[in-house]
């Protein structure tokens, strides 16, 4: 069963740094695609960033601002978060696809997410 848990969200003032971590079990990590996205109260699902058979995908207004990494040994996903806006503020959630990944970086559609970390950026 797979399970993702998502943790290091907090409040934050603009211009401040987070990193969330996506802790991940109950399947072959290495065999699927990971990513994040971010839901905003009263907007759509934004899909923010992707590892993926491609290479890695960034949302237009992150690039040069996040950071997605793993590390395969603790099958832990994270998203460094720098720089941060008003407008980052939002929920944000880890999902997995299995490979090959025909979603390609569409990470609002991957099967898989977890419960979520809250990000609140204040100005």
């Amino acid at each position: 069963q797979v399970q993702l848990v998502e943790s290091g969200g907090d409040s934050v003032q603009a211009g401040g740094s987070l990193r969330l971590s996506c802790a991940a079990s109950g399947y072959p990590y290495s065999s699927y695609c990971m990513g994040w996205f971010r839901q905003a109260p009263g907007k759509e699902r934004e899909g923010v960033a992707a590892l993926y058979a491609g290479g890695k995908y960034y949302t237009d207004s992150v690039k040069g601002r996040f950071t997605i990494s793993q590390d395969k040994v603790k099958n832990t996903l994270y998203l460094q978060m720098n720089s941060l806006k008003p407008e980052d503020t939002a929920m944000y959630y880890c999902t997995a696809s299995p490979r090959p990944c025909t979603l390609g970086p569409a990470v609002t559609k991957y099967p898989y997410r977890g419960q979520g970390t809250q990000v609140t950026v204040s100005s």
